[in-house]
C-alpha cells in the first residue's frame, strides 16, 4: 500500500525537486545569503530523511576532538517542546531540547550542547560565551544552507546508497544526488563488518565522489554491555525473555544483531523521535507482564531511553558506536588538519 502511494505520488516528487534545484541554484549563485564562521564549523548529514546514524557519528568526532579543542554540538532539536536558542544545562530534559542534544549533554560533561532552528543564530549565540568553542559540530545541517559549513561530512546507509534514491515522497531524498559535491567527506554507513575492498571499490565507483572528495565505509559498534537499571553482558540476554522498544528511524541493524545472537525478543515499534503517551507506556508495561520468565527485561536503544528511562524500573539500552572499517586514521587525520589549521587562521 505505502509503496504504491509513492509511485502513485510521482509528481509531487517532480515538482519537489524542482523547487529544491531552484533554491539550491539561488545559494550557489549567492542570490541567497549563506554565512560563513571564522570558527571550525563540521556539519554531518545525510541526503535522505533519517536512519543514516549521525548521532553516533557526531559522537564520534566529539570523542576525537575534545581532548584538544573546546567543542560545542548544535542541533535544532528536532521535536522539542522549546523555541529559539537553548544551551544545555542541568535544568533540562529530552522534551526540551530533543532527545539527540539530551544524548550529547548526558554523555559529555566537558563539551557545550546547544539547540536552535537557525543555525545562524545558534553560532552567534555559542560565539559569545565567555568560554566559546573552537569547533562546532552541526548535526543534521546539511540542508541548512544559510550556514556554509567549513567542513562538510555526507552520510549514506550501505544498504540505501542515495544514487539508488528518489526523491520525496516517491523516495527519501531531501535534495537531489547532485547535492552530494558539496561535501568533502562521504561516509558509507552501517555497512557489514567483513566488507570487502572489492565492495568498496564497487560502491566508490557508483558513487562517483568529485576529485576532491573522499569516501570512508564504517559500521556500527555494540556494545559488550547493556546499560540502564543495570548492567548486563549482551550474552547473558539468551536466558531472557526481551521486550523490544524502539523508536528510531531504522532498527533493523538492531533487530538482527539481536536474532544474531539468538536473543529472543518481542518488538514494540513506534516512529523515529516518538514521545511516549501514558496510554503507549500502560501499553509497553501490559506486554512486559505478560511475559512469563522470571528473567525478562525491556530493552530499547540509547535514544529512546533519554525519553523514557524516568518511566520504567526494569530499562536497559545498548549503547552503539561508529568504527571505521578501514582508514580510520586517513579519516580522523583530515578533520584534525581542518580544525587546527582553521583554529590557527581564526
Amino acid at each position: 500500500m505505502v509503496k504504491t502511494l509513492r509511485k502513485i505520488l510521482y509528481p509531487v516528487s517532480i515538482i519537489y525537486g524542482a523547487i529544491i534545484k531552484v533554491r539550491n541554484y539561488l545559494y550557489n549563485k549567492q542570490i541567497f545569503k549563506s554565512t560563513k564562521f571564522e570558527m571550525s564549523t563540521i556539519v554531518v548529514g545525510n541526503l535522505s530523511v533519517g536512519g543514516t546514524g549521525k548521532t553516533p557519528q557526531i559522537e564520534y568526532l566529539i570523542r576525537l576532538l575534545r581532548a584538544s579543542f573546546e567543542v560545542a554540538v548544535l542541533s535544532r532539536g528536532y521535536k522539542r517542546k522549546s523555541k529559539g536558542f537553548v544551551l544545555a544545562n542541568e535544568t533540562v530534559n529530552a522534551e526540551i531540547i530533543g532527545d539527540e542534544p539530551y544524548q550529547y549533554y548526558q554523555k559529555f560533561s566537558t563539551i557545550k550542547v546547544a539547540v536552535d532552528a537557525d543555525r545562524v543564530n545558534g553560532i552567534e549565540e555559542l560565539s559569545r560565551l565567555e568560554e566559546k568553542p573552537e569547533v562546532i559540530l552541526l548535526d543534521d545541517a546539511y540542508q541548512h544552507r544559510k550556514v556554509e559549513g567549513g567542513f562538510n561530512i555526507l552520510l549514506t546507509s550501505y544498504n540505501n546508497l542515495y544514487i539508488d534514491d528518489k526523491m520525496l515522497p516517491t523516495g527519501n531524498l531531501r535534495e537531489q544526488v547532485s547535492s552530494a559535491k558539496r561535501a568533502q567527506v562521504i561516509l558509507v554507513t552501517k555497512c557489514p563488518n567483513n566488507l570487502s575492498e572489492d565492495a568498496q571499490l564497487n560502491i566508490i565507483q557508483k558513487l562517483k565522489p568529485k576529485h576532491n572528495q573522499t569516501v570512508f565505509f564504517t559500521c556500527i559498534e555494540y556494545d559488550a554491555k547493556l546499560k540502564g537499571s543495570s548492567e548486563l553482558l549482551v550474552e547473558d540476554l539468551k536466558s531472557y525473555e526481551v521486550l523490544l522498544i524502539t523508536g528510531i528511524a531504522n532498527p533493523v541493524p538492531l533487530t538482527q544483531f539481536l536474532q544474531d545472537k539468538k536473543v529472543k525478543f518481542e518488538h514494540l515499534e513506534f516512529p523515529d523521535h516518538y514521545f511516549f503517551t501514558d496510554g503507549d507506556i500502560a501499553e509497553i508495561e501490559l506486554k512486559f507482564g505478560k511475559l512469563i520468565s522470571k528473567n525478562k527485561i525491556i530493552l530499547t536503544t540509547e535514544k529512546d531511553y533519554v525519553r523514557i528511562f524516568e518511566k520504567f524500573k526494569n530499562l536497559h539500552y545498548l549503547p552503539i558506536k561508529t568504527k571505521f572499517i578501514n582508514h580510520k586514521k586517513d579519516f580522523d587525520n583530515q578533520i584534525l588538519e581542518y580544525v587546527g589549521t582553521s583554529s590557527r587562521n581564526s
